[in-house]
């Protein structure tokens, strides 16, 4: 059997996409397939097309809209890479980016220069999530001078737009309220922000992490790992994620640490980051260890809760941010950013803007045997 695929980068991921309609329609049998083209579980990947990296083991699996206010339909999964799992919980935002520009190639949108919409309907919270695409002689535009934090060289921008993600998994902005108690090695004040991704965020000095610690140094700690683990479980009871006691998610929620904006070594560049460049450092666990970067479903959760007063998040960050509309995080590779507005309403805050610029690149179209 072959089966036709496209991989592609979208921000720091990469993503190998597969159209609905070329897969079984039993849930069972397509996710036997795609496991097998992944090459999971193997932790090489030896057998399989994806990258060995909890990074690159992403799923887009693509369909005509399913709703009337929509160009495409996308689902997203994580491919595990040690385990027989495709886990359709969450979404990645990186990947969404290849999503718009695969729509605008694909035929899903009437490309229109200089600049195309397309409404990305993401079937894994039910939400639409906007996208503008740069296009040139009908195609999506590659070649620009954006560039991000963990990918070489510069491409064009894609605008994502995810407002209409808050609440998406537990219908509140803030399941938990603006902090909460949870249980570590000691008790531990946490914010729970379902906006994006759902992420649980901590601070790093209740861990007695130092801004300057390594990825390598911080995935050697074990104790820690699993620490953070017990916090993602508790998080996820308040975003219904727990069945017969057990979180049913291994990517939903992250859990993020957080500090007060710091300088340090860039783990792909090795360049130093400049405390002055940031309005807060932070470090994302992803699927048991560190990110080598930080989501940008993920980026989204913590932009909004940076500017939400008592969080864990707003304790660290840098005065002005709320004035400036702009939320910028340092994480292993270097600063991301989100623009971001929140009315602050006696119901609570209220998201009405938070979008991040990202950027895509077709690598390959072909077909993947599978036996």
């Amino acid at each position: 059997m072959k089966v036709p695929c496209t991989i592609m980068r979208g921000g720091t991921s990469k993503g190998i996409i597969l159209r609905a309609d070329t897969l079984p329609a039993d849930a069972a049998a397509r996710d036997d397939i795609i496991l097998k083209i992944f090459g999971s579980p193997d932790r090489r990947q030896i057998n399989g097309i994806a990258g060995a990296d909890p990074l690159t083991s992403k799923l887009a699996l693509i369909a005509p809209p399913s709703r009337a206010d929509a160009d495409i339909d996308y689902t997203f999964a994580d491919v595990l890479i040690d385990k027989p799992v495709v886990d359709y919980s969450g979404y990645c935002g990186n990947v969404t980016s290849a999503v718009a520009a695969y729509a605008v190639d694909e035929g899903f949108v009437r490309p229109v220069e200089p600049v195309t919409t397309v409404r990305i309907h993401n079937t894994n919270t039910r939400r639409i999530i906007k996208a503008a695409v740069m296009v040139k002689d009908g195609h999506s535009l590659e070649q620009g001078d954006v560039a991000i934090a963990g990918v070489p060289g510069t491409a064009a921008p894609i605008y994502l737009d995810f407002a209409d993600t808050a609440g998406s998994i537990s219908g509140k902005l803030l399941p938990a309220g603006v902090t909460v108690e949870l249980r570590a090695h000691k008790s531990i004040r946490a914010t729970i922000c379902d906006v994006g991704n759902p992420m649980v965020f901590v601070r790093a000095e209740d861990f007695a992490i130092a801004p300057q610690a390594t990825v390598d140094e911080l995935n050697a700690r074990r104790d820690l790992l699993d620490a953070f683990e017990d916090l993602r479980c508790q998080g996820a009871a308040f975003l219904g994620f727990i069945k017969d006691g057990r979180a049913v998610s291994a990517s939903v929620p992250s859990v993020a640490i957080v500090a007060a904006p710091a300088d340090y070594m860039s783990y792909s560049s090795n360049q130093k980051i400049f405390a002055g460049d940031m309005d807060f450092w932070c470090r994302e666990i992803f699927i048991g260890s560190i990110h080598k970067a930080f989501g940008v479903s993920e980026t989204v959760a913590a932009a909004v809760a940076a500017l939400i007063p008592g969080s864990v998040v707003h304790d660290v960050t840098r005065a002005g941010a709320a004035e400036r509309g702009r939320v910028r995080l340092g994480h292993p590779s270097g600063i991301i950013a989100a623009d971001v507005a929140v009315d602050l309403t006696p119901q609570g805050p209220l998201l009405r803007k938070v979008s991040v610029v990202r950027t895509a690149r077709r690598i390959m179209d072909g077909h993947v045997h599978v036996s």
